[in-house]
């Protein structure tokens, strides 16, 4: 395969180009970003502001999970800002221990109001096998859940200004920095939603499981509005990270000496990375797939931003791709069990997904360390329980 002769990415990620020196599209978006007058960004998002502060119920929402980005965004807009926030989140059902008191903590020492919608697992567990068929990724429920359902919330409630964090242009190539990225329905079917809306799915589950009592309306959270709903209700959906320089380490140490949140230990991420993806349960069973699929797993993506910041040699980058990268991990057995097939099945799936010029190869190294046990007992307790 090919590889980004600056950072580790190869052409089997989405989206990434090379140029003639073989330096991948989002290297190059990064030195472009290096180059924004910051000052002048600095001006619009002030006249954004200025246009909504006090003129509705809240200033604004941010879509709110309590992992890094979110939170950052959260104390910042509040803190810096000044603005009267409403947080939303979407609870995809597999939020871990550390990060719920991460909520909790930033929520109560910045006096935020709090919307959860805590989805249907019984549909979920379906929409997981159903997704990971289709595309390779059991993920569409979370990815179209935390999208849609902030959106809809702002349009039920009548705030049309919404803060996301990090902007794409820092990992991929769908969107760069020149231009102030938004959510919008052409960025939801781009990027969000694997190529399934809603009514896709409701059908594809009424197909597989004629005798399931699911209907339309259990699938309202993962409904995003048209573009037209959005353009009446005046809806604008920006990114944080479009108009300030996004810096995530330097902003973790902001979050942790301001709120106290606490990083976490994740499968398959070295533990000086322990702010990142500590959110999810299922995160080492996701990269595993995507490992499986395009060759490269969570390790990779994390040294590659800090080989475009000049943070880390290129040697112990790769030497920490070698030692994390590409493990199987123990929340597969806890993943099979909720889709309820066997590993045999899951690798004939995901087998099928796999992006060229990457080959398949099953994987029979295992993640061997003790770090998650604790968090993956009270999962496997609590959906046993269910």
């Amino acid at each position: 395969m090919k590889y980004c002769n600056k950072c580790l990415i190869p052409e089997t990620a989405e989206t990434n180009r090379y140029d003639e020196s073989g330096k991948c599209s989002v290297c190059n978006q990064i030195e472009f970003k290096n180059k924004i007058d910051w000052d002048l960004r600095g001006v619009e998002l002030n006249n954004i502001i200025k246009k909504h502060k006090n003129k509705f119920d809240y200033d604004c929402i941010v879509p709110f999970s309590g992992g890094k980005d979110s939170t950052f965004t959260l104390w910042y807009l509040i803190t810096q800002k000044k603005l009267k926030v409403l947080a939303v989140r979407y609870d995809h059902n597999f939020l871990r221990p550390v990060l719920q008191k991460n909520v909790e903590k930033t929520l109560s020492t910045l006096g935020v109001d709090f919307i959860n919608f805590k989805s249907n697992f019984k549909l979920v567990q379906k929409i997981m096998l159903e997704s990971l068929i289709r595309r390779g990724d059991f993920c569409w429920h979370c990815h179209v859940g935390i999208t849609a359902f902030p959106i809809n919330t702002a349009i039920e409630k009548k705030i049309p200004l919404l803060f996301y964090g990090e902007p794409s242009a820092e990992y991929s190539s769908h969107y760069s920095y020149k231009f102030n990225e938004k959510l919008n329905v052409e960025k939801f079917e781009r990027i969000v939603n694997l190529g399934i809306h809603a009514e896709d799915m409701i059908e594809m589950i009424k197909e597989r499981y004629p005798n399931e009592s699911f209907d339309t309306m259990d699938f309202k959270p993962y409904v995003f509005p048209s573009q037209r709903e959005m353009n009446k209700s005046k809806i604008q959906a920006i990114y944080l990270g479009s108009f300030i320089p996004w810096d995530v380490k330097k902003q973790v140490d902001i979050i942790k000496k301001e709120l106290d949140w606490k990083g976490d230990k994740v499968e398959g991420i070295p533990p000086e990375y322990d702010y990142e993806k500590i959110e999810c349960i299922m995160q080492g069973a996701r990269d595993y797939t995507k490992y499986l699929k395009r060759g490269f797993g969570r390790t990779v993506h994390l040294a590659s931003i800090d080989l475009r910041n000049n943070r880390i040699d290129r040697n112990v980058a790769k030497n920490l791709v070698k030692k994390y990268d590409g493990k199987k991990p123990k929340t597969l057995d806890l993943l099979l069990k909720i889709l309820n097939i066997r590993e045999s099945d899951y690798l004939k799936i995901v087998k099928k997904h796999v992006v060229q010029p990457h080959k398949f190869q099953e994987i029979n190294k295992r993640d061997t360390s003790n770090i998650f046990l604790k968090d993956l007992d009270f999962f496997e307790n609590k959906f046993n329980k269910l």
